[in-house]
């Protein structure tokens, strides 16, 4: 039988109604180390240096424009308000286990305003983008329905001949490696803009956990490439240039995949869980497999703080998020739910 792993108390700051207010923020980091030191204090808590076994959190993507009814591209999920109800019960979670998590490593999506997979690098005939939500196929590019921006390559230093050949490369490899169409999705996480924070309620628990137990908590980038989509925290979508070199500055993320290894048990959890989670883990997995398939089991995904992309008439990929969490679990992860201990989690031993 499991070691039984109290939980702590909620802190006095923590209101879980935080999660549907989009303006929620850390106001003042100073306030909140005071209060981190004090709880550090009430509750015995040590360095995470010190924990025998090391437990690493990877959040994918607590980002405003994903996280709030009011971002640009919110993971409303089927109940419409996925989510924000998902970082209220990741919040949770962390605070009730701050004294076993060792580290938190939220990643950020990190777009500008030209990218592939968005409106801005793609043009009609009559010289008008297409609409967010629009799927390009390498045979639209072929048949002459789109068209690259000029702009975009004259931004790029490059011809835009060149540049159609490479959106038709890069339609045909996502074909190519069964993955999703090129996806037109409305402007989110640009760097710099409010919809690029990481979600308040989160980023204040991540930063009470590294003030109360000393911990890095480094969020990670990606996607900021303008020629590849990057859905995976490990590499991007596709690699290559249509003469075969590689899309420069395209690189895989193998720091992190071996500090995750590296761990006793690590949690995932995030948004949007038919599209960045499930890359980001399927991703894992294939190296996983390539390597050490026992280590599978060290991989929980918690899958209550986590929701689909669901546009209402437009599109729902639950069954998506469905199929690949099935996958996940068929290859020795663990499906769990924060709400339940973490002591009953499959395979545990803390």
């Amino acid at each position: 039988m499991a070691t039984q792993i109290s939980r702590l108390p909620m802190p006095p700051h923590f209101n879980p109604a935080n999660a549907h207010d989009g303006h929620y923020h850390v106001a003042d980091a100073w306030k909140l180390e005071l209060a981190a030191d004090s709880w550090r204090r009430e509750h015995k808590l040590m360095p995470v240096g010190s924990d025998a076994k090391r437990i690493h959190m990877l959040l994918i993507d607590p980002q405003y424009d994903f996280a709030h009814s009011e971002g640009s591209l919110f993971v409303g999920g089927r109940s419409g308000t996925g989510a924000m109800d998902d970082q209220a019960k990741l919040a949770r979670f962390i605070y009730q286990y701050l004294h076993v998590i060792t580290g938190i490593t939220p990643t950020m999506d990190t777009h500008l305003a030209n990218q592939v997979f968005f409106p801005s690098a793609h043009l009609l005939d009559d010289g008008s983008h297409p609409e967010p939500f629009t799927n390009i196929t390498a045979d639209d590019y072929r048949s002459g329905k789109y068209r690259p921006n000029p702009a975009m390559a004259k931004q790029l230093s490059m011809d835009p001949a060149f540049l159609q050949r490479q959106f038709v490369h890069y339609c045909e490899q996502l074909e190519k490696s069964g993955k999703y169409s090129l996806t037109l999705w409305p402007y989110h996480c640009r760097i710099g803009s409010h919809g690029h924070q990481l979600a308040g309620i989160v980023d204040e628990a991540s930063t009470f956990h590294a003030f109360a137990r000393g911990a890095e908590n480094t969020p990670q980038t990606k996607g900021g490439n303008p020629l590849t989509e990057h859905y995976s925290i490990f590499q991007p979508e596709v690699t290559t240039l249509w003469n075969g070199q590689p899309i420069p500055g395209v690189v895989k993320n193998t720091s992190l995949i071996d500090r995750l290894m590296r761990s006793d048990v690590v949690i995932i959890t995030g948004e949007a869980a038919s599209h960045c989670l499930a890359w980001t883990i399927d991703d894992l997995l294939n190296h996983i497999l390539a390597n050490d398939p026992s280590m599978a089991k060290k991989v929980y995904i918690m899958t209550d703080c986590t929701s689909p992309v669901v546009i209402p008439g437009v599109v729902d990929y639950t069954a998506e998020a469905e199929k690949a969490f099935a996958r996940f679990q068929n290859a020795g992860m663990h499906l769990v739910k924060s709400t339940d201990p973490i002591e009953d989690w499959p395979g545990i031993s803390l």
